[in-house]
């Protein structure tokens, strides 16, 4: 079995990017389940039923989210679909859902969204106790457990990375944008990268304008962001996955 996890959509140039890209990747390169970030697919901050659709409609079998899940109200509009969740780690009562289980090939598959809490400026519980829980509560009920981190601190997402090893079968990391290129299999089999990267704007500072971002930096003033123009870039990662063993035996960046 393939996974294909495609990193953060910023905008409607990511959005429009996904579309372009993804069929051909699939038919490609065998893929038979497809994660995608969309947390940035709405105006960089949030994502609306249209965002949703649209990244559903090409061939994605669940969206996740993170800091920006509730950076558009539109959301409440779908946020009970069963291909949307937002991190497990969000306060107790908080609306939508931590994690689903989906079929595929057989195969039972838990996709879990969590949020770091490291630098992030959400109110969150303690991603390693929250995943824990779950992955206790569902592990006699599925075959392959998946972990999308959200998360900013690579050190935060590393330990994630070495807590979970043997317990789940992959953890990829978003949030950063940037794809890292530490993907590996940990010493009891988890497949794991510290960021998968992002789909948008190519030119530009992690998706927003560049001159925008200059001058927060520049200035310390609330300069507000905006996307970027120009060409997109597809940034997404392939974990194989042995289909006796559940346990990830390559992984592939792929950097379009």
């Amino acid at each position: 079995m393939k996974i294909l996890a495609v990193g953060d959509i910023v905008g409607e140039i990511g959005v429009k990017k996904l579309g372009n890209v993804l069929q051909n990747l699939k038919n490609k390169e065998n893929i038979d389940f497809i994660i995608v970030n969309g947390e940035n697919s709405a105006e960089g901050m949030g994502i609306t039923e249209k965002n949703f659709n649209d990244i559903v409609s090409f061939g994605t079998d669940v969206v996740t989210m993170g800091n920006h899940t509730w950076g558009k109200k539109d959301i409440f509009k779908f946020i009970d679909n069963p291909k949307l969740i937002r991190p497990a780690n969000y306060p107790e009562g908080v609306l939508g859902r931590g994690y689903e289980i989906y079929n595929c090939k057989n195969k039972k598959i838990a996709v879990i969204n969590l949020i770091g809490r490291v630098d992030m400026g959400v109110l969150s519980e303690n991603p390693f106790l929250v995943v824990n829980k779950i992955i206790e509560e569902i592990k006699n009920k599925v075959d392959i457990i998946i972990i999308d981190f959200h998360a900013e601190a690579t050190a935060e997402k590393i330990a994630m990375g070495h807590y979970l090893d043997g317990k789940v079968t992959i953890i990829f990391g978003t949030h950063t944008h940037v794809q890292t290129a530490d993907e590996k299999i940990l010493p009891n089999g988890t497949g794991y990268i510290t960021d998968i990267g992002m789909t948008g704007p190519e030119h530009s500072v992690i998706g927003m304008d560049i001159q925008a971002s200059i001058k927060r930096f520049e200035t310390t003033l609330p300069e507000r962001y905006k996307i970027a123009n120009g060409k997109a870039i597809f940034n997404s990662c392939i974990f194989e996955i042995n289909d006796n063993t559940n346990k990830v035996t390559s992984i592939k960046r792929v950097n379009l």
